[in-house]
């Protein structure tokens, strides 16, 4: 190590050039410096399970050592590890992330589940119509198409770099899902959609400066910003619904902290949904507001 940032010392195995590199980015200020290590290190490594635990003990590859000082001296910078190395798994699916794009978080995942389960309930058998808006990476229009294959799924998002992002993503995956570009409900104006999902920018605006360097400096704003409350984009897609010919029976929402009893109010308060559903995430946040309109 020198001034200038992260220098692998001298013929170290895995196991220790791990170590070191933990320390470095641990000094440096970086949260669960271990866990950002071990994903940069399989990736530099290009190893996984137990093919990389077998190799801890051996010389780190001289041919990866540029590499992996790169990618640590990036993340002792403040970059998030899932744009080093490019990539994030999500709900057992692995999505290729940029910082054209938010960059999928696990407590969506039940987001996607809880959409999966209701939709089921509503089309037993069916193929409902949904629509996914703000996709950014593709990641609840893709595990809902993996999920749910007879589901005709598109995608919107206001960002073309986005789209192209989610394209690609669904593409390699072989899921059937198709995009629209255009502002939140805007591109489905006249479609009879069944259900709606999103996950939609819920930071208030000046709240953003404080979140984490890693959030704030590298993920882009435009899917980060809420507007002054953070509720702007929910509020718009509530009075957009009125450009389809029917609203959604199924309509879910991501959210962020404090925002669940405002969200559901404002499903109660368009009259569409007669049960309205909070899910918690694991740490017992309020994270979803669901509304389903049951047939009587």
């Amino acid at each position: 190590m020198n001034d200038d940032g992260y220098v692998l010392s001298g013929a170290l195995n895995i196991s220790e050039a791990r170590r070191e590199a933990s320390s470095f980015l641990e000094a440096a200020g970086v949260s669960e410096p271990l866990s950002n290590t071990e994903l940069l290190l399989r990736h530099v490594l290009g190893l996984s399970g137990a093919a990389y635990l077998t190799a801890l003990r051996d010389p780190f590859p001289q041919d990866r050592k540029a590499l992996w000082e790169e990618a640590i001296r990036r993340k002792a910078a403040g970059e998030p590890a899932q744009y080093i190395i490019g990539e994030q798994e999500f709900y057992g699916l692995t999505f290729q992330v940029t910082p054209a794009v938010l960059i999928p978080r696990p407590e969506t995942e039940l987001l996607v589940e809880a959409i999966a389960d209701a939709g089921n309930r509503l089309w037993p058998g069916g193929a409902p119509l949904v629509a996914d808006i703000g996709t950014g990476s593709g990641a609840i229009a893709a595990a809902l198409a993996h999920l749910r294959p007879s589901w005709r799924i598109t995608a919107s998002d206001i960002s073309p770099e986005a789209l192209a992002v989610a394209q690609a993503n669904v593409q390699r995956l072989g899921l059937d899902v198709t995009f629209k570009q255009g502002n939140l409900l805007e591109p489905f104006a006249g479609e009879p959609l069944d259900i709606v999902v999103s996950n939609p920018p819920y930071i208030p605006a000046e709240t953003i400066e404080g979140l984490q360097p890693e959030v704030r400096d590298y993920e882009p704003r435009g899917a980060l910003d809420g507007g002054p409350d953070g509720l702007g984009p929910y509020r718009i897609m509530m009075e957009q619904l009125s450009l389809l010919p029917q609203p959604p029976r199924l309509i879910g929402f991501e959210l962020g902290m404090g925002q669940a009893e405002e969200v559901a109010e404002m499903l109660r308060q368009a009259g569409f949904w007669n049960e309205i559903v909070t899910i918690p995430d694991l740490a017992g946040i309020d994270r979803h507001v669901l509304g389903l309109a049951r047939e009587e």
